[in-house]
């Protein structure tokens, strides 16, 4: 009996987002305790970011070294090593005497919390046919899921006992949670899962070679995503800077990414009629139209609004790229691959969320850090429609 689209697989989805729930409070948390890290080490906007700057980086290269792990051993390695490092991470962070310890003490969260994402996106990719589009968003949704409950919880735990025992109480709580969640995926993918050959996509052939198509990806990755890191990083503090306080950003924030569970969802569905490619430029127009609307409306209804408009947008486009790569690189690679291209989108977070922080320092306003972010966000059309230019259908048969 096969496992793939199985009802082993369907389970298997639901502990997989579960997991990706808890462990991609490492994404999250820091966005929110900004502002109080910030007053606490008493340091200016761009240098308060450095800790989330840090934990993309670790995010970054965590995701290609436990894919390739995972790519070799399994997906249940990098779980287990990640919900150490990401328990241990915010240990060490809770007891931090300076932002410098503190920041380094992210590189390990971003390093471990990388587990729950492309892994398990790329695991699960093995696991589903007919509905493969649908399984990656799910499994993706994970990372928003968390981004919807973490916040408002930090915020609240922030607020009535400060940020280092909320964080120490994050940490114990990954250990406790994710080590156990780790076992219950310990099945190895199915055997078409190490197939060296090139896939057999019904959405055609790119006219590129494997290296010039991931290079691309690679830069689509970096610029769609500092376009996407100006809002979700920076929401909270630019509504307490309006005047609106932490608790009305850390809202929009949990209603970007509650929206942003929305867009994964239908982002599968339309992936599996009409490829992932086409799926991604779609999703990215619109998030360039959302970023547009922020610079002419800051009030507080119009942002509750256009920041739940952004996450209905872009929500879908990161695990795009999981889709393209099990659509156009061999299966065996998927893991290492993928996290090559999950690395450029979390380097293009990192820079983006401090790129955002640096132009606020220097203009006192957001207003730029958004134009920025909508430039970057033509540099991402602009590739994926190369892409959709070069793509080839084989003739139908006579």
């Amino acid at each position: 009996m096969t496992l793939v689209d199985s009802p082993a697989a369907w389970k298997r989805l639901a502990i997989a987002m579960l997991i990706g729930t808890i462990g991609s409070v490492g994404m999250w948390s820091f966005v929110v305790a900004l502002p109080a890290v910030q007053a606490d080490f008493a340091v200016a906007r761009g240098e308060a970011s450095l800790p989330y700057t840090l934990t993309m980086i670790g995010f970054a290269f965590g995701g290609v070294f436990m894919g390739r792990l995972s790519d070799r051993y399994g997906v249940l390695p990098p779980l287990l090593l990640g919900g150490t490092a990401l328990g241990l991470g915010y240990i060490a962070a809770s007891f931090a005497p300076s932002l410098l310890l503190y920041a380094v003490a992210h590189l390990l969260v971003g390093l471990g919390a990388s587990a729950s994402f492309a892994p398990l996106m790329s695991d699960l990719s093995h696991w589903f046919a007919k509905r493969r589009g649908i399984a990656v968003a799910l499994a993706s949704s994970g990372n928003y899921l968390a981004g919807t409950i973490w916040p408002p919880l930090v915020q609240h735990f922030i607020a009535q006992n400060g940020w280092r025992p909320t964080t120490l109480a994050v940490g114990a709580f990954c250990l406790v949670t994710l080590l156990p969640l780790a076992f219950a995926l310990r099945a190895r993918a199915p055997v078409a899962a190490h197939s060296s050959g090139a896939p057999l996509s019904r959405f055609g052939t790119i006219d590129l070679s494997s290296n010039a198509l991931l290079g691309l990806l690679i830069v689509a990755g970096v610029a769609c995503c500092v376009a996407m890191s100006m809002p979700q990083v920076h929401i909270v503090a630019y509504c307490a800077d309006l005047g609106y306080g932490p608790a009305r950003g850390a809202e929009m924030l949990s209603a970007m990414l509650g929206f942003g569970i929305i867009s994964r969802i239908v982002s599968g569905f339309v992936a599996d009629r009409i490829g992932g490619l086409a799926t991604l430029l779609i999703g990215s127009t619109l998030q360039g139209i959302t970023l547009f609307l922020y610079l002419f409306f800051d009030g507080l209804t119009s942002l509750y609004v256009i920041s739940a408009l952004f996450g209905l947008f872009q929500g879908g486009l990161v695990p795009m790229y999981a889709v393209i790569v099990r659509e156009y690189f061999p299966a065996a690679r998927s893991g290492g691959t993928l996290g090559l291209v999950i690395m450029a989108t979390l380097f293009g977070m990192a820079f983006g969320g401090w790129i955002s922080g640096w132009i606020f320092d220097v203009t006192g306003s957001y207003q730029m850090a958004f134009v920025n972010g909508l430039a970057w966000n033509l540099v991402n059309v602009a590739i994926i429609s190369l892409l959709m230019m070069k793509r080839r259908f084989a003739p139908a048969a006579a």
